[in-house]
């Protein structure tokens, strides 16, 4: 099968399923490309880059399913660059679900590709999940997904953030984990168990489930009765230009967090922070 070929196949394999074809990005963002609400980057290295805008909430105007084929120039392991599987520039398949369909529906698809449209026997495949951390909890959706598509848990491993975890582009933005699937290249029948270690095992794909945001986050330390002074009357203004800045821990040294808590509770609606005593 040909470049040319595999492009074909996927892109019409993604629009008889509802989405809409949607063409490359510019490799050096434009400023209607740029990433919403974080830093510049200098190129294009992923194909989420251009569809940040959308992914977090922005109406696309082709609609919430599309696909395309996005130029990439790849920066982040560029170490690795010259072996059988990575390359500089590239160009990634993409297909994208704008609050429309989620994990079941997303990992479904792309098996179906994989092993339907490419012919990928089972036997040769192999995927892993988010394992979880002191910031996120583990990807046993994920997991349950495959299993349910015949996937045994001896071709599933759990992986840490550096292989199984994708964003925010920048700073902030949206970020989640990702569950990656791999084909055995060699010759020789593949190992019962997947060992991602195993250079035998080649990424071919990757569903990023993006179910956060990582957003801005500050602390106020209220050492001089600044939200509220000693006789409880708080600083309604000051409450709100802290919420506007996300505040998730406001430091009180007071003495006072019982009340101070509930103060920032009252005029705090959603109140997601955290207050306690320095």
């Amino acid at each position: 099968m040909t470049s040319v070929e595999l492009r074909q196949k996927y892109l019409k394999f993604f629009e008889d399923r509802g989405h809409k074809i949607i063409p490359s990005a510019s490799l050096i963002p434009s400023e209607t490309t740029e990433l919403s609400g974080t830093q510049r980057v200098l190129f294009t290295t992923a194909g989420m880059h251009p569809l940040v805008p959308y992914l977090i909430g922005q109406p696309h105007p082709q609609g919430k399913r599309l696909t395309n084929v996005q130029r990439c120039l790849r920066t982040d392991d560029i170490d690795e660059v010259g072996d059988a599987v990575h390359n500089t520039f590239f160009e990634m398949l993409g297909n994208w679900s704008l609050g429309d369909y989620w994990k079941k529906e997303a990992i479904e698809l792309t098996f179906e590709f994989h092993t339907k449209v490419l012919k990928i026997p089972t036997s040769h495949y192999a995927v892993s999940c988010f394992e979880g951390d002191k910031n996120a909890s583990k990807d046993n959706e994920s997991s349950k997904i495959w299993e349910g598509l015949g996937i045994s848990n001896e071709r599933i491993s759990f992986l840490g953030r550096k292989d199984n975890w994708w964003g925010p582009a920048g700073d902030t933005g949206p970020c989640g984990p990702d569950t990656e699937q791999f084909y055995w290249s060699q010759k020789n029948a593949p190992p019962k168990r997947f060992d991602p270690t195993n250079k035998g095992w080649v990424e071919i794909g990757n569903d990023v489930l993006m179910q956060y945001v990582k957003d801005k986050r500050a602390i106020l330390v209220d050492g001089m009765g600044c939200i509220y002074d000693e006789k409880f009357n708080s600083n309604k203004e000051l409450l709100n230009e802290i919420n506007k800045l996300n505040t998730h821990t406001i430091l009180t040294v007071n003495g006072f967090r019982e009340k101070g808590i509930s103060l920032i509770k009252k005029n705090s609606p959603g109140f997601p922070r955290l207050a306690s005593n320095f």
